[in-house]
């Protein structure tokens, strides 16, 4: 089976079901689905009137012993009373198999959506963010990755250069311009950091607000530097991230030591996200949600706009923000 190419098509309601009550849940309710492109997410009420989160691996992403590590984190993040969304135990394990499925479950949990320009739960995040590092730091993940170049930009640009969904007009524009942004990343990228557990993907989106700030979806969870967590919290104009930043970095250091030299990866990070972003959404495209989602991955405009923003990035990534010299003075 090719991850690039599975689509959950038997991945049916009935399988679904079966697979829960395999292991002593009995759905009540409907299913309903939530928001995942890259795994597949289930709501539901049991028979006690208990309302769960199941999620469906996408099979062949992460193996087993990859989603397990995942699991220990949340838990031990969960254990530290941080809070997150800890994966729920049955027949003494967080993961189950059922007809070639990974799948865990997990406690519904509701809240109101994390406001990026709210500074009480601006601080809220940081704090917790500190405290997810320091934990984080503690051992690095054995099985999961740790961010570099070949995950987020070799590996990508393959995809790129050989996608047939590109306009052939724009494909040598591509190319070149790709290569010119990646060049310029190796260029600003420096390893001289130090890797701790990571949540990755920690987006205003993956945030919930419930009289504090509650991180879900450790799917992505890997071993990088902690500037990783912090960046992407970042909104709005120049002046404002920087005012943001300098914000989230104090609170966060009430609690945790932030190495200030990390801020110049924060340019050379977008870059590496803008790339895999996009490869992702071509290497999955066989998957039906995918071009539902993302109809206007094949328009001409789209990757005229791409290289527009790859040649801005590389401006962006020669002559950074001074956001070191803000913090330092």
């Amino acid at each position: 089976m090719d991850s690039s190419t599975f689509s959950f098509q038997s991945l049916s309601p009935d399988l679904i079901l079966d697979s829960l009550s395999s292991i002593g849940v009995y759905v009540d309710s409907g299913l309903t689905v939530l928001n995942s492109y890259e795994n597949r997410v289930y709501q539901f009420q049991d028979e006690d009137r208990k309302r769960y989160v199941a999620k469906f691996y996408r099979p062949l992403r992460w193996n087993k012993n990859q989603i397990l590590e995942e699991h220990q984190f949340t838990q031990q993040l969960a254990d530290a009373e941080i809070p997150v969304i800890a994966p729920l135990t049955f027949n003494n394990t967080t993961l189950h198999q059922y007809q070639g499925y990974l799948f865990a479950l997990f406690p519904s949990v509701g809240g109101r959506q994390y406001e990026m320009d709210n500074i009480v739960q601006m601080e809220s995040v940081a704090m917790f963010l500190a405290r997810i590092h320091q934990i984080g730091a503690k051992q690095l993940f054995l099985h999961r990755p740790t961010i570099g170049l070949e995950e987020y930009l070799y590996h990508p640009q393959e995809i790129l250069l050989s996608c047939r969904l590109i306009p052939k007009k724009l494909q040598s524009d591509l190319k070149i311009t790709l290569a010119q942004l990646i060049k310029t990343v190796e260029q600003y990228w420096h390893n001289d950091w130090q890797p701790i557990r990571l949540h990755a993907d920690c987006h205003a989106g993956n945030i919930l607000w419930r009289d504090n700030a509650m991180f879900v979806d450790f799917d992505d969870a890997r071993n990088g530097p902690a500037i990783q967590d912090l960046w992407m919290l970042l909104s709005g104009n120049q002046q404002e991230r920087r005012i943001q930043l300098d914000m989230l970095i104090e609170m966060y250091q009430e609690f945790y030591d932030f190495d200030n030299h990390q801020l110049q990866l924060i340019e050379p990070l977008r870059a590496m996200r803008m790339v895999h972003h996009l490869a992702w959404i071509l290497e999955r495209w066989q998957d039906p949600a995918f071009p539902i989602a993302f109809p206007w991955i094949t328009d001409d405009d789209f990757w005229r706009q791409q290289l527009v923003e790859f040649a801005q990035q590389i401006t962006t990534i020669k002559s950074p923000p001074s956001l070191m010299t803000m913090l330092q003075n």
